[in-house]
């Protein structure tokens, strides 16, 4: 019996477990693109939730507020999503740190604009 075909699974498992724990922990991302690394996606989720994020859109834009996600209007890029998230930290004088705008972005980016 060759050994090597019944080891295949086993190791392919293991690769796969490797993969999941460096993505759990932060260290790769198939979802957070370069200029967003180290972003924290469940902080960003938290940090969204916890400052109402979407009432705000509402109010300014109506409906559930998605209208305010228009790629290729005034955001076409990362850096320039980053800079909107800025611009609302600063507006609403959130007390944002930078890299809870970078996960925010990051998380918004994932959602809804979809930049790589």
């Amino acid at each position: 019996m060759n050994t090597k075909f019944k080891l295949y699974p086993r190791w392919l498992a293991s690769i796969a477990l490797a993969g999941a724990c460096l993505t759990a922990f932060g260290l790769v991302s198939a979802q957070v693109p370069a200029l967003y690394a180290g972003a924290d996606l469940a902080l960003g989720e938290k940090l969204i939730a916890d400052n109402q994020c979407a009432a705000c859109h509402q109010k300014r834009v109506g409906g559930d507020g998605s209208a305010m996600y228009r790629p290729g209007e005034r955001v076409t890029n990362l850096g320039a999503l980053r800079g909107m998230v800025e611009a609302c930290n600063m507006q609403l004088n959130l007390g944002l740190f930078p890299e809870e705008v970078t996960s925010i972005a990051a998380v918004l980016n994932r959602d809804h604009y979809r930049f790589k």
